[in-house]
């Protein structure tokens, strides 16, 4: 038996045919296709999340191609830009803007989505509130999504913009741990009459109680494009017109508003209209409860062209807003106006928000009578009817009572005998 294999055995072709081998090529390709198929089909279904967002609250700032000490700068973002998260590392931010521009960013210049909604809520709970004073900026100023420098803050107003006031709040001034004072110690007193030791007594307790935190106002405003926010106050100037703002007398203007004009050719003002002011004032002090302490009316002598006072009250707890008008008396059309009092010390202020509500509140209302401020009375309900105890019949007619009865016995016993 010959085991020897044939000469030509390695060089034989031992592939397939070439139909045999097409239609595998074939099915290798289709099975292929479908692979792709089913993976794009089922992309479709995979949940994408939303895109990140944080938005620049610093005044402005450049973005770096990498975290180092030495990097290059790849693009100036702006207050209020809107930029896109990629990554999130440590504290810093990489982030993309509308142009296509890819850098890092730190995260202390810009918010998260949760701050930047706060404050678009703030805007539409207060779009439509009444304005209470017009204001101007002294300085450049960031606006705070609540009273208080510790809030987040993110808009920032520019000098001289003209704002809207809504809301005043007072919250006490932030201070670190070790301003804070440290009570005295009491004073070792002999113990003898019940007198001393009592005055000991209330010397130790003043010794360790606190004193009361130093309060800051704080305005919400609102500017010309609708952004709202709270202000440190000292940041804002309260828009008195020129004419008056001599006359605050060492105070400080809270409001002016125009309650008439009045003729005089002779004057600067324009068309010869002198307006007519009714001023609120207060003392230069945070944290009052109350808004203003002084009300003063302001009118134009047209002889001396001057402003003069014709009203003034002093040391009163006013609150905002006031209410300026006409009204006919007399079939003459008179200006009026009215703010808020309170009656009583009981004053509440509100822990979230730091505005004070007072328990008891009286409105006073005024009209002006030529040059002259007259108080208007409320309408006086009229007094109940008294009870008028009925007299006590008088002695004459219990007489004449007493004979007639006498009469009608005497009668019916006359008619009983017949």
């Amino acid at each position: 038996m010959n085991s020897e294999l044939p000469s030509d055995w390695f060089h034989r072709d031992t592939r397939p045919h070439d139909a045999y081998s097409s239609s595998r090529r074939k099915l290798s390709w289709l099975t292929w296709l479908l692979s792709l198929a089913f993976v794009a089909g089922c992309s479709h279904f995979i949940h994408k999340p939303p895109p990140e967002y944080v938005y620049v609250s610093a005044r402005g700032t450049f973005l770096r191609d990498r975290l180092a000490a030495v990097s290059n700068r790849i693009a100036e973002v702006s207050n209020g830009q809107r930029l896109v998260v990629l990554e999130h590392v440590r504290r810093f931010f990489k982030v993309k803007t509308d142009k296509g521009e890819i850098g890092w960013i730190d995260e202390r210049a810009v918010i998260d989505q949760d701050d930047f909604d706060k404050f678009k809520s703030l805007a539409a709970d207060h779009a439509h509130d009444s304005v209470i004073v017009p204001g101007v900026l002294r300085d450049d100023s960031y606006v705070h999504e609540a009273p208080g420098r510790q809030a987040e803050h993110f808009y920032l107003f520019t000098e001289n913009t003209k704002l809207q006031l809504l809301a005043r709040a007072s919250v006490p001034k932030p201070g670190p741990p070790q301003a804070l004072p440290v009570p005295k110690p009491a004073k070792k007193t002999a113990t003898g009459a019940g007198a001393k030791s009592g005055a000991s007594s209330k010397e130790a307790a003043a010794a360790t109680t606190p004193p009361p935190p130093v309060l800051q106002d704080w305005w919400l405003v609102r500017d010309a494009q609708g952004r709202t926010g709270w202000v440190w106050s000292r940041m804002i100037d309260v828009d008195i017109p020129d004419a008056i703002s001599g006359l605050a007398e060492g105070q400080r203007y809270v409001g002016a508003y125009v309650l008439r004009t009045v003729d005089d050719p002779e004057s600067s003002f324009p068309n010869g209209k002198a307006p007519e002011y009714l001023a609120l004032m207060n003392s230069w002090k945070e944290g009052l409860p109350y808004d203003f302490d002084q009300v003063r009316v302001f009118t134009w002598n047209t002889r001396r062209h001057r402003y003069e006072t014709a009203f003034r009250q002093k040391k009163l707890q006013g609150y905002l807003p006031v209410t300026v008008g006409s009204q006919v008396f007399d079939k003459e059309t008179e200006p009026v106006f009215s703010y808020k009092v309170a009656t009583g010390d009981d004053v509440a202020i509100d822990p979230q928000t730091g505005t004070a509500h007072p328990a008891d509140l009286e409105v006073q209302n005024y009209r002006m009578e030529g040059v002259i401020v007259k108080k208007i009375e409320p309408p006086s309900a009229a007094p109940p009817p008294k009870a008028v105890a009925a007299a006590p019949p008088s002695t004459k007619a219990t007489k004449e009572s007493a004979k007639g009865k006498h009469h009608h016995k005497a009668a019916t016993k006359h008619k009983k005998r017949r």
